[in-house]
């Protein structure tokens, strides 16, 4: 059941003793995760409520903070923005709401980020090589998840084989992520500190500045491209080059060839991922617009042919090899041939009692004999023909002789 702003609003004073708020409006966040309000309280000072809305989003609330506690104001020095400072807690049964200070600056659309000026490029570039600059032992003493390229490269391969399962998947994008995740070159990058959850939600501006990130729910040592996938799914690419251009600069360890193409793949694979999120929750309307966008994907990629992914192109489909079917040749009007007629041989009759023998049939010995009568001759004997018998051959055993 979603919370109403003023129902945050009397959890906070649960968690922040003494906060007595004069004011309250709803914050952008997540809504299927989170429910948001922003507090003023009597001082003029503003503060951030954020309520989980199941037992997986608590969890990351809680890892949150963990994460924000690992900043040490020597690393937040350092950092070109400012962070989230959580001010206090309160557990209620299995899901845990926190509170945070307020931060300046205002989160803006795509479009609004995108349609701003080359210098709000250079901060956001700037904020992300900031991100990807964290040293890794921040993400390794909070016990957080790291990953190798190639242990990455096969969480998402058996990701795309959790969606394949549902069989809600266009055929084409199947294809097209698989080719793309078993393309090694693709993946040879330098993990380094990602943030996990990067997106316009989660970045405050104000004016031509970038004044706070928040939502670090997902710090991992990872792929960059991870943070970019916002930024290339807006589709704006003179805006995505001024951003990667700034990023570049300012990044200590040069990036990849192929930031911005894993980034593609990211920011597609991001649907699939939805999907699979609303089919475990069992939300129709997230299963719903999941499909749609799925489709709509699908049909620009099969048009259009989408944004280059794969540093190896795709191999095109074989076509199916077509059978010509032989006709049927005419029937002869030449008489045909007759079957060929076995005659059965006939049984010879028994021989009765006293009557004549038969005449002897002609041996060799009488060949060129003469005739008993006289002046007669014997006529020729026919050859002899082979002996086709069945009879069975008496064996002698050479042995005994």
């Amino acid at each position: 059941m979603r919370r109403k702003p003023i129902e945050l609003a009397a959890v906070a004073t649960a968690a922040v003793p003494g906060l007595t708020p004069t004011a309250v409006s709803s914050a952008p966040d997540d809504p299927a995760d989170f429910d948001s309000a922003l507090l003023l309280d009597s001082e003029g000072k503003q503060w951030r409520v954020r309520s989980p809305r199941h037992a997986e989003a608590s969890a990351r609330l809680e890892t949150e903070f963990m994460v924000l506690r690992a900043f040490a104001p020597g690393i937040r020095a350092e950092l070109p923005f400012l962070m989230p400072t959580v001010a206090g807690t309160v557990r209620q049964g299995a899901l845990s709401t926190f509170v945070y200070s307020h931060l300046a600056g205002t989160t803006r659309s795509v479009e609004e980020l995108t349609a701003g000026p080359e210098g709000l490029a250079r901060e956001v570039g700037a904020a992300l090589a900031a991100i990807h600059d964290l040293p890794r032992t921040l993400v390794s003493n909070a016990d957080l998840p790291s990953y190798t390229p190639n242990e990455f490269r096969q969480r998402r391969l058996n990701e795309l084989d959790q969606a394949a399962t549902t069989g809600k998947i266009p055929p084409v994008l199947l294809r097209r992520w698989e080719h793309a995740l078993e393309d090694v070159s693709l993946w040879r990058f330098n993990p380094c500190v990602v943030h996990g959850d990067l997106h316009e939600d989660n970045i405050l501006v104000e004016g031509q500045r970038v004044t706070a990130v928040t939502g670090w729910t997902d710090l991992r040592i990872g792929d960059p491209a991870d943070d970019m996938a916002w930024l290339v799914a807006s589709n704006e690419q003179g805006f995505v080059d001024a951003v990667l251009r700034h990023y570049t600069s300012s990044r200590r360890d040069a990036p990849d060839a192929h930031l911005l193409r894993r980034a593609a793949l990211s920011a597609e694979f991001a649907l699939a991922q939805y999907l699979v999120k609303g089919l475990a929750a069992g939300d129709q309307s997230m299963i719903g617009e999941a499909e749609e966008m799925l489709a709509s994907l699908a049909e620009d990629i099969t048009e259009h042919g989408g944004q280059p992914i794969s540093v190896e192109p795709l191999p095109q489909s074989v076509p199916a090899v077509q059978v010509e079917p032989v006709p049927l040749e005419e029937p002869s009007t030449a008489a045909a041939m007759p079957a060929v007629h076995v005659s059965p041989i006939p049984v010879e009759p028994a021989a009765e009692p006293n009557a004549p023998a038969p005449a002897r049939a002609p041996s060799d010995s009488d060949s060129g004999r003469e005739a008993d009568g006289p002046g007669e001759t014997a006529p020729p004997r026919p050859p002899a023909a082979e002996d086709t018998s069945t009879a069975a051959l008496k064996i002698v055993d050479a042995k005994s002789h």
